[in-house]
């Protein structure tokens, strides 16, 4: 099911050069977009512990993912199967993604602030996801992963910034 799903959108890949473009821009750019507006969000609100909370939760998602991809070691698409040609170079292991991570890190620190905030950050976190998917970097699983793992990041950070009372 996993490879199905992968190549599935990863079909979508290598039909125009301006898809290709956009699939790479949010694969690879739109996460600097996605954490630079949440921080101006909450920067013009005033929400100064939501602001910590998405900072620590962003933050922490990064070094888990790091340390994950060390100790799971999981191929990206282009190990196992030759045919598939990446539209950007990346290294390193796959899961979890760490693009994804973090941005649904963000997005749930949103969200325990602002449901809708959320909910939109949650979107741009799963567009990241199927975007990394359709470049040939990442199989649905890592994306998955990721979704999850960012999420419970989100909420041991907002139990961690009550706890503190920051």
């Amino acid at each position: 099911m996993n490879n199905t799903i992968f190549y599935f959108f990863y079909n979508l890949a290598h039909q125009s050069d301006f898809f290709d473009n956009l699939i790479i821009f949010f694969a690879s750019y739109f996460l600097y977009i996605v954490i630079i507006s949440a921080l101006l969000f909450l920067f013009f609100q005033k929400k100064w512990r939501e602001f910590i909370l998405v900072c620590l939760s962003g933050g922490a998602a990064y070094i888990l993912a790091k340390i994950l991809k060390i100790l799971i070691h999981t191929p990206r698409p282009f190990d196992p199967f030759p045919q598939v040609q990446s539209l950007f170079v990346e290294t390193g292991y796959a899961f979890p993604s760490g693009h994804t991570m973090v941005a649904s890190a963000i997005a749930f620190a949103l969200f325990f602030t602002n449901k809708k905030v959320g909910y939109v950050f949650m979107f741009f976190a799963l567009v990241i996801g199927l975007a990394r998917i359709t470049a040939g970097v990442h199989f649905p699983v890592d994306i998955l992963g990721g979704l999850i793992l960012g999420s419970i990041v989100a909420l041991f950070m907002k139990h961690f910034v009550k706890k503190f009372n920051f």
